[in-house]
C-alpha cells in the first residue's frame, strides 16, 4: 500500500512538474513576444522621431531620451499655450473695457448735444 501511495504521489508530482514546464514554456513565449513588440515599438518610435535613425542601430536609452525630449517639448508647448490664452483673455477683457468706455463716452456726447 505504501508503494502504491508513493507511486500515486510520484505520478502527481510528475503531473505537476509537466504542468510547470508547460507554464514555463508559455511564459518564455510571452516574454519573447513582448521583447519583439518592444523592439518593434522602439523602431517605430525612432522612425517617427528621427527617420534617418531607423537605418542605424538605436539603443533603448536613445529611444527613452528622444521620447523624454518630445515629452518636454510637448509640455513647453502646453505652457506656452496657457500663457498665450491668459494674454488673450487679458487683452479681450481690456478691449471690452475700452469698448464700454467708448460707449459711455458716446452716450455722454449725445447727452451734451
Amino acid at each position: 500500500q505504501v508503494e502504491e501511495e508513493l507511486k500515486a504521489a510520484w505520478s502527481q508530482q510528475a503531473g505537476q512538474l509537466r504542468e510547470m514546464e508547460h507554464r514555463e514554456r508559455l511564459l518564455r513565449s510571452d516574454v519573447q513576444r513582448a521583447r519583439e513588440q518592444l523592439e518593434s515599438f522602439k523602431t517605430r518610435v525612432m522612425q517617427v522621431c528621427s527617420p534617418s535613425a531607423a537605418e542605424r542601430s538605436v539603443t533603448e536609452q536613445q529611444v527613452i531620451e528622444k521620447v523624454r525630449q518630445i515629452s518636454d517639448e510637448n509640455q513647453q508647448s502646453h505652457e506656452t499655450e496657457k500663457s498665450l490664452q491668459k494674454e488673450l483673455s487679458s487683452r479681450l477683457a481690456k478691449e471690452k473695457e475700452v469698448s464700454a468706455n467708448i460707449e459711455a463716452f458716446k452716450n455722454s456726447l449725445q447727452k451734451l448735444q
